[in-house]
């Protein structure tokens, strides 16, 4: 039976537009790092980067199922952990805002916990021979652990998340816990390409002390 992560995964990925406490174990994950505005064309590129070779893990294997365990899958939504610069944190100004430009990002698709290093390597370098002009060799294959967190749906343009944070941490520090930092998590429900950005539906999540 195909493993549909809406279906079967909705408490790491469609939690209510209230906040919650969870733990997040450990995933796999293709991961790209950078910095920049992601309204850039660079970002884009690293976006459809990810994709190439999650779906090519997932064509790969439909057509071959050579891995333990496999069962077919839908592939998961992009995610993004976001912070900003050192520097810019040196001269963060509240009532300035962040400059775009400053921020630093690290954006990844989740992968089956069938998929291993070697499997992950061996696709990125088939992908990267046939799209050379992707630059897969900035492409990662991970294992991330986030632990205990605080997350919540956001609908919405992402300039309004400040207020969903605020709502999350007043949350969190009614359980006696505080947010680690500013750095925090997106996963895209939607394509923020394509939808309105008033129906734009995003998880928030950020990890607790």
């Amino acid at each position: 039976m195909k493993h549909e992560w809406r279906k079967k995964e909705k408490q790491f990925y469609l939690p209510k537009e209230t906040p919650e406490k969870i733990y997040i174990p450990e995933f796999n994950f293709f991961t790209i790092s950078g910095q920049g505005n992601p309204n850039s064309t660079n970002f884009s590129d690293h976006i459809a980067a990810l994709y190439a070779v999650s779906y090519g893990v997932k064509m790969s294997l439909k057509k071959n199922p050579i891995l333990k365990e496999y069962t077919d899958y839908t592939v998961y939504p992009l995610e993004g952990v976001w912070d900003i610069s050192a520097e810019a944190k040196q001269h963060f100004n509240s009532n300035v805002g962040i400059d775009k430009n400053e921020l630093v990002y690290k954006i990844m698709i989740r992968q089956p916990s069938f998929i291993t290093l070697e499997y992950a390597s061996e696709i990125m370098e088939q992908v990267k021979a046939k799209k050379p002009n992707l630059n897969i060799e900035r492409t990662s294959f991970e294992k991330i652990t986030e632990g205990d967190c605080i997350q919540m749906l956001h609908v919405g343009p992402f300039e309004n998340e400040p207020q969903s944070f605020a709502v999350m941490e007043e949350f969190a520090s009614n359980l006696g816990f505080k947010r680690i930092s500013k750095k925090h998590k997106e996963i895209y429900l939607s394509d923020f390409r394509k939808v309105p950005k008033e129906k734009l539906k995003t998880v928030l999540r950020f990890k607790l002390s």
